[in-house]
């Protein structure tokens, strides 16, 4: 699946930010189960259609408030922490984006700038890419810990942005979640969707300006093409 929008080349490409959950990793069956089996221990009962929520790029906080309604900062911290342990319990069987590894090794060795803006909290993040071995190839992390309003809201995005010394425009964005690529363009960040298994529909109707099922035999210039910035 490849779908993009025609661009007028103007701009070098120098950055590439990107989203975790999704799109480095695979890990959203673990978040469905640790968000199943958490909300099942305090008596909440949800459908597999409404855990489609947790996987669209939201901070943890946001997604205890929807199924849980207004909590203090007390409940909000001890229920990320259970929902966390479930989480690490399943850790062992994530596995890397199809790709994902190869093309981050790629873009460090031609010299692009790279950086993670994952709603996740800094933890968990920095666990997951230190155990991937990939933590240092970024020039900057930013997590959900770290803006005030979570994805869709753009904040995330430039911040990475100013982080590594980056205008927005000469960035691109990858993602897999609608949440996440209307925060990337409302950031003026290129996007690029990760559609996995899903239809890229929904990525491509929320602003996405490219769709790939991974990444797959993907390439700096195919990068530069799908996007619209100058060949080099």
């Amino acid at each position: 699946m490849v779908s993009s929008t025609q661009v007028t080349p103007s701009v070098r490409l120098q950055a590439v930010v990107f989203d975790m959950d999704g799109v480095i990793v695979d890990s959203h069956p673990a978040h469905r189960f640790a968000w199943r089996e958490f909300l099942q221990t305090i008596g909440t009962k949800v459908s597999e259609r409404e855990l489609d929520f947790i996987v669209d790029g939201r901070k943890r906080e946001d997604i205890l408030v929807h199924f849980l309604g207004p909590l203090s900062q007390v409940e909000l911290e001890q229920y990320g922490r259970l929902k966390d342990d479930l989480f690490w319990q399943v850790a062992s069987e994530i596995i890397p984006i199809p790709g994902a590894f190869e093309f981050i090794e790629h873009l460090h060795g031609a010299g692009i700038s790279m950086a993670v803006a994952t709603s996740a909290s800094a933890r968990r993040t920095h666990s997951m890419l230190s155990r991937a071995g990939l933590l240092t190839h970024f020039c900057a992390v930013i997590t959900g810990e770290e803006v005030r309003n979570g994805k869709p809201d753009p904040a995330i995005y430039r911040l990475a942005c100013q982080r590594i010394h980056c205008p927005s425009n000469a960035a691109v964005a990858v993602e897999d979640a609608a949440a996440g690529i209307q925060a990337a363009k409302g950031a003026g960040l290129r996007c690029v969707g990760i559609a996995g298994d899903k239809s890229g529909e929904q990525l491509t109707a929320a602003g996405a300006d490219c769709v790939l099922p991974d990444f797959v035999d993907l390439t700096l210039r195919k990068l530069r093409s799908l996007v619209g910035m100058q060949p080099q």
